[in-house]
């Protein structure tokens, strides 16, 4: 298996390319079509939930494939919208529901929703961007995980939004150091790990979120066997030892040092 950070490196560097191959994919193209000629039909919360195939087009796009069952929680979250700081959406701490109302914003737009580039090209090029991720999950989930990172990092503005997401509340686990075992431990102390090992005032910076990404990395393929080659070098800041891992293979990695960790 080509180590996590390697297939990343290789997928940031032709991701246009990989992106256009992805778009002609037999089964992906039909999707695809179907979507952006029958989008533009949709006028009501109830037309869009009751099309299955443009409902479940826009969820997979938004990451939300395993809530596709949950029409009436998803009409919740549509019917309120977000106008209102105590919506539904908005009261949530899983970022996804709220940018999902933000772009099928029938609340605020009734019929006119579905005629914005958003709701079509826009929704097209995330649902790309996420079959790339599942499919490359399917080989190794510490790239899709990466990958995912990598998309929602500029949008993270505190701990919580972290710990609200299960992918990125794995990503946050693995560079603060944090054992699968403490994930249910108590909610205070993760966001004050997590806060202590991740500088968020940062994660607008593309070079800070390239060190966590290659950090990610590292750490994942130590923690699951999954790389072919020795572990990349790396150098964890003096006093930040990581949680459940030997101190001696700790000292003994060198190379990459995080600001501020």
């Amino acid at each position: 298996m080509t180590d996590t950070y390697m297939r990343v490196s290789m997928l940031n560097r032709d991701y246009e390319k990989t992106i256009d191959t992805l778009s002609k994919d037999g089964q992906v193209s039909r999707e695809t079509e179907n979507y952006l000629e029958k989008i533009r039909d949709i006028k009501s919360i109830d037309d869009f939930l009751g099309d299955y195939e443009i409902y479940s087009y826009a969820m997979k796009a938004f990451g939300l494939e395993d809530m596709i069952y949950a029409k009436a929680y998803m009409r919740k979250v549509l019917e309120e919208g977000i106008s209102s700081s105590k919506s539904f959406a908005n009261q949530l701490t899983d970022q996804r529901f709220k940018e999902f109302a933000t772009v099928f914003n029938f609340a605020s737009h009734g019929e006119s929703t579905t005629s914005f580039e958003k709701t079509q090209e826009g929704v097209v090029d995330k649902y790309l961007e996420q079959t790339l991720e599942t499919r490359e999950g399917q080989e190794n989930t510490g790239v899709q995980l990466a990958l995912y990172f990598q998309k929602k990092a500029a949008t993270i503005t505190s701990p919580m939004e972290f710990l609200g997401d299960k992918a990125l509340a794995e990503v946050a686990r693995t560079i603060a150091g944090i054992p699968e075992e403490a994930a249910g431990a108590d909610i205070d102390w993760l966001s004050e790990t997590i806060s202590d090992r991740i500088d968020i005032d940062k994660m607008s910076d593309p070079d800070y979120v390239e060190e966590l990404v290659q950090r990610f990395s590292i750490l994942y393929d130590l923690n699951h066997d999954t790389t072919s080659t020795a572990a990349p070098n790396v150098l964890i800041s003096s006093g930040n030892s990581i949680v459940g891992m030997d101190e001696d293979l700790l000292m003994s990695l060198q190379g990459l040092q995080l600001g501020g960790i």
